[in-house]
């Protein structure tokens, strides 16, 4: 593994982290050897998982649910503050 074991970060050094991989994402995907790639998705996961295992009852978006997902596809605009443009 590399990096620090996410449970050793505070929660500030863990969405820096988050924010940091989220951001060389795309860019690892398009450009990165299959083992950076696989290291990423790693790192990645345990990031994520150690986020969720924090932050158990989050904020959800009603719109980022399967259900809301459908009533978008109902003449609700996909992305806020576009209904009506």
């Amino acid at each position: 593994m590399t990096g620090v074991d996410p449970s050793r970060l505070d929660d500030q050094q863990l969405m820096k982290e988050l924010e940091t991989i989220h951001r060389t994402r795309h860019d690892t995907l398009l450009y990165g050897s299959n083992d950076a790639l696989r290291a990423h998705n790693e790192r990645m996961a345990q990031l994520e998982g150690e986020y969720l295992r924090r932050n158990p009852r989050r904020l959800v978006s009603a719109g980022r649910t399967r259900e809301g997902a459908r009533e978008r596809g109902c003449g609700e605009a996909a992305a806020p503050g576009t209904a009506g443009t």
